[in-house]
């Protein structure tokens, strides 16, 4: 997720999508709430115990989600056995003392021969063969002595990390542009090339020496592809008319992944990254409705947060008449019968989960369009068994939308794991089986709904029209809306435990809570139990902008499970009955969490935070977590009182009170940045995380005065030339040689 401080939430935070209009209930129960207001007590900024960020970043590389083991892992040291972080405001990375954190991979560095260094002033080219912004979800791939795949390596790899988007103000993406860029329309066509290339993703080579890291910037193994690159279309939407566009007349391609945010690893070595926000890039005419004849793909616009006269993010399509700016524009203006003269259906090739072989820059990456279309973060994947399907659970990250989970057709074969032709093994596993919905029950239950013609639900849904498979895979949320799924506090992250199978998923937060719901607004219900007022200042936060984490555990049937409540982000002294749920203390409360991956080396589960609602506080952090198992705790009653007076209780399963042995804060980030993505390396004592847009809450009228920057990072920590904030990639390490968090 990306999203400005300064700036009216509703103006530039394409997260805050909220395109759910369908009648779904929030729950299967009809509930109703009380504003309460959390304490105004805050904690207090510290540093003793704490490590700074210094010096240039030697270069890192990690593994995050990758599938889970058969055997669990078994820690060797105590989990949690650093000291806790304090709340931070200061301009740095804070970690705790005995560790280091250092630069690895910055917004402009160079990944390929005779590209220059970067200045870093706005005058810099060649976008294409440099890393990217905003450095979000990332995967680790090892390399052996020979170059090639090695997954038990932990001194070298490729590190796959996804640029989510750009931090902008009023069009342009300033800190790239030598006097902040454009800010009116047309957009000059060279801002336009710039921005583009700095979407997608970029795959490095990195490895150690005597203990420092580095990343390779002339490896032949590094690769971008960017919001142009040349991407197949694979699944049951291949060569599906609605696909159909100018590009590509029969709707096997498009061009380009966009605004990617969370990832995986597929059991047999490739990388998975979800495209989340991209509906904000294309515009509408303001009679494109009539154009279309009000037909049905009207109503998929719509669903999908694009109604007649949207204006795009960037203004991309007016940097000139050459397709690569006119595919922004998804306006029905040709006047061919199924869109092979213009990019009307040129929204409908974003929005999936991408499949990329990191090893093999000459495959091309593949959308697969089985695991259905919408605000997509990360994929990940359940149990890997022997002679069983594979599951791979997912998260629309918007408010009042759903949780997904798909189940491959093809039986998993232990042979499949180290293929020549990985992205042949993907075709067997990603392009064919069944997608479901979550359905939450306020008892802790919940179902898993398949979403299928063979459902009456769907097929004969009086709003949309479904044609056939490849229908639902393209509209998938408006088959979900059809079935009744329960709508939730915007789903980002998710993340499988290995100790258990469980699946826990980052409810990050929902302006759009409350206890007498105008419309477009929802009731909180047993999943997503609360509506408050939370103070920021003198600002009064709605909703429940602290979010929270929800855990599930998969029944004796492919459609069935139970869930919790695992934690309630809150501040410490909030009020406990009904905002600090969870009853965090200083040394562990926190907002908006949003990134999340468990380590297959130690088993902690790391928690990290996207917040605007806590930021007078402290910035952006990362937690750790030893988590204990859905049920391990009870049922707790949220009593509201509504404005008429009447009083509803809101019952809701939480899980174990966390303790400082089982929560503890871990890394606090510089001014204005969210942290995201985590990989590491397998035998746990490298981490790799990273700091995406410090300094998002600069005024683009303030391009030319650093010291008026919200940030300086990380050149006020020695790396890299100029003074302008930069997304990047850091790796940490412990000084003893240890595994991280232990």
């Amino acid at each position: 997720m990306n999203h400005r401080v300064d700036a009216p939430e509703q103006a530039i935070d394409f997260n805050n999508e909220n395109s759910n209009t369908s009648a779904n209930p929030t729950f299967d129960a009809v509930l109703g709430a009380r504003l309460s207001r959390r304490g105004l007590l805050r904690g207090s900024v510290g540093t003793v115990g704490t490590a700074v960020l210094g010096g240039f970043g030697v270069t890192a590389c990690g593994g995050s989600d990758d599938p889970i083991a058969e055997a669990n892992p078994v820690p060797e040291a105590k989990l949690l056995g650093f000291g806790a972080v304090p709340k931070s405001l200061a301009d740095t990375v804070v970690v705790p003392a005995g560790y280091t954190a250092s630069v690895l991979f910055a917004l402009g560095d160079p990944l390929a021969a005779g590209v220059a260094a970067y200045k870093n002033d706005g005058t810099d080219g060649d976008f294409n063969k440099r890393a990217g912004d905003h450095h979000d979800g990332m995967e680790w791939f090892g390399l052996g002595a020979d170059g090639k795949r090695n997954d038990s390596a932990t001194e070298r790899g490729l590190l796959a990390i996804n640029h989510e988007a750009t931090t902008d103000e009023k069009l342009s993406s300033f800190f790239l542009h030598a006097n902040g860029g454009t800010s009116t329309l047309p957009r000059p066509a060279a801002e336009v090339d710039k921005e583009t290339d700095i979407h997608g993703i970029a795959v490095i080579e990195v490895a150690t020496t005597a203990g420092k890291w580095g990343y390779v910037p002339t490896s032949a193994l590094n690769f971008r592809l960017t919001a142009l690159s040349a991407i197949e279309i694979a699944g049951p939407a291949r060569g599906h008319a609605q696909l159909v566009t100018k590009y590509s007349t029969d709707g096997t391609r498009t061009r380009g992944t966009l605004n990617n945010c969370g990832t995986g690893k597929t059991p047999w070595g490739t990388f998975l990254t979800g495209e989340e926000n991209w509906f904000g890039y294309f515009t509408r005419g303001a009679t494109d409705d009539a154009a279309r004849g009000n037909d049905k793909s009207v109503t998929s616009l719509k669903r999908y947060g694009r109604n007649q006269g949207a204006a795009s993010r960037h203004g991309w399509e007016t940097g000139g008449i050459d397709d690569k700016y006119q595919r922004w524009n998804n306006s029905k203006i040709g006047v061919s019968a199924n869109g092979s003269d213009d990019y009307r259906n040129e929204m409908n090739g974003m929005g999936y989960i991408v499949e990329i072989d990191a090893y093999d820059k000459t495959r091309m990456a593949k959308k697969r369009t089985a695991l259905g279309r919408f605000a997509h973060e990360s994929a990940a994947f359940g149990k890997v068994e022997a002679g069983k399907p594979l599951s791979v659970y997912m998260g629309d990250d918007s408010r009042g939308e759903y949780i997904y989970k798909f189940v491959s057709t093809a039986l998993w074969s232990t042979a499949d794991a180290n293929a020549a032709d990985r992205m042949a093994v993907g075709d067997k596993y990603l392009d064919s089986g069944k997608l479901y919905v979550a359905k939450f029950n306020a008892d802790g239950t919940g179902t898993w709904v398949e979403l299928a013609l063979t459902n009456t639900a769907i097929s004969g849904y009086t709003t949309y029209s479904f044609a056939d498979a490849a229908d639902i895979a393209i509209n998938t949320r408006l088959a979900a809306d059809a079935v009744g799924a329960t709508k939730m506090d915007r789903p980002e992250w998710n993340a499988v435990n290995p100790a258990n199978g469980e699946i826990y998923f980052t409810l990050t937060n929902n302006s759009n809570r409350r206890i007498d719901p105008a419309s477009g607004q929802y009731l909180p219900d047993a999943a997503n139990p609360r509506a408050y007022t939370d103070m920021k200042g003198t600002s009064a936060q709605n909703g429940n902008p602290n979010g929270h984490l929800v855990r599930l555990k998969e029944g004796s049937s492919v459609s069935s499970f139970s869930w919790d409540v695992y934690l309630f982000g809150a501040e410490s002294g909030a009020d406990k009955a009904l905002v600090n749920i969870s009853a965090l203390t200083a040394d562990q409360d926190f907002s908006s969490p949003d990134g999340l991956v468990f380590s297959k080396a130690t088993g902690i589960c790391w928690i990290q935070t996207d917040d605007g609602a806590y930021t007078d506080v402290t910035n952006c952090m990362m937690l750790a977590a030893v988590p204990g198992q859905v049920g391990d705790g009870a049922k707790k009653t949220l009593s509201y009182t509504k404005a008429d007076g009447s009083k509803l209780d809101i019952i809701t399963p939480v899980g174990k009170a966390a303790t400082e042995s089982t929560l503890k804060r871990f890394l606090v980030g510089p001014k204005g940045c969210e942290i995201t993505g985590l990989a590491e390396t397998p035998d746990g004592k490298a981490i790799f995380v990273n700091i995406q847009h410090p300094g998002e809450g600069t005024a683009m009228a303030n391009i030319g005065d650093a010291t008026k920057y919200q940030s300086q990072w990380p050149a006020n920590a020695g790396y890299g030339a100029g003074k302008r904030p930069r997304s990047a990639t850091i790796v940490i390490t412990k000084n003893d040689g240890g595994k991280i968090g232990t």
